[in-house]
């Protein structure tokens, strides 16, 4: 099995020529990309119809699909009722994604402004573990919860922390977003060694079962000090930001993973994830 790629939602080039999200799989075949993640960071509003046309689309063109929650969700809120309605979410996500035939949602972690950074985690931990048992009592035991690394300091979701929630099932499945890794400690990919650190502590801390097929987010990302994470680039236009990921798709290939890359490029995700893939492929030689 080989790692595969795809962009988050529709690029620049496919909403200038094209009308709908349902005629993104074939479009991704033609350009030679593999993977396509839905996106519902504003709200779980996909019909039936939407769904079923993604679903045989994809199917029709080899495209898997993920996709990712919305962005309001709050796992660590201080706040019971928006705990309980992440919780919602979750849910709603999952069953947008199992009538799509996606079997992967992303989900942000929440803030941790106003408490330390332990009592967020384990805030976390209680919705998301809610938020598991009842997605496997409403069927949902498929869908794998991705919780995701993020850009800014102060939220939850450094790599331990997300490294923590995905210990809490079996079937959870990290989603690193190595641009925030990066954009949150400021710089701090350099090239493999910080790559192979990472990956080293997603299998010490979850399996190499887990560390195979793990989810991951890439862009180029403008962060600030001591904030973080400022705002999406392309490849092309990088601005002197990182990380590059060349030195990753090296080191993915030598390990025989076989992840899921979703570019967030800003509008160039789809060339920029097939950029990535041609890399995977000639490091496989």
């Amino acid at each position: 099995m080989a790692a595969r790629f795809g962009p988050a939602g529709n690029s620049d080039a496919f909403s200038a020529n094209f009308r709908s999200t349902v005629q993104a799989p074939a479009y991704l075949k033609e350009m030679g990309l593999d993977h396509y993640e839905y996106q519902c960071g504003r709200g779980v509003k996909v019909t039936d119809k939407t769904a079923s046309q993604m679903k045989e689309n994809a199917g029709k063109n080899g495209i898997t699909l993920s996709l990712h929650a919305p962005y309001f969700i709050s796992l660590s809120s201080l706040e019971e009722e928006k705990r309980n309605n992440s919780i919602n979410y979750i849910i709603q996500s999952c069953d947008a994604a199992k009538r799509m035939g996606a079997d992967r949602i992303v989900i942000h972690s929440g803030s941790c402004s106003k408490i330390s950074r332990q009592e967020a985690l384990e805030l976390a931990k209680d919705t998301l573990l809610r938020a598991r048992k009842e997605a496997v009592e409403q069927g949902f035991e498929s869908i794998h919860f991705c919780p995701e690394t993020m850009g800014k300091v102060n939220q939850l979701g450094d790599l331990p922390e997300v490294l923590e929630l995905c210990r809490l099932d079996d079937s959870f499945i990290p989603c690193i977003d190595f641009g925030h890794l990066n954009a949150r400690e400021f710089g701090v990919i350099k090239g493999k060694a910080e790559y192979e650190k990472m990956l080293d502590m997603v299998g010490n801390a979850l399996g190499s079962d887990r560390l195979k097929v793990f989810h991951s987010h890439f862009s180029k990302i403008i962060y600030t000090v001591p904030g973080g994470e400022k705002k999406h680039l392309t490849f092309e236009n990088n601005e002197g930001y990182g990380p590059d990921f060349e030195p990753l798709m090296e080191l993915v290939a030598k390990k025989d993973l076989s992840p899921v890359f979703i570019c967030e490029s800003a509008g160039t995700q789809d060339s920029d994830a097939l950029a990535m893939k041609k890399r995977y492929l000639a490091a496989l030689g």
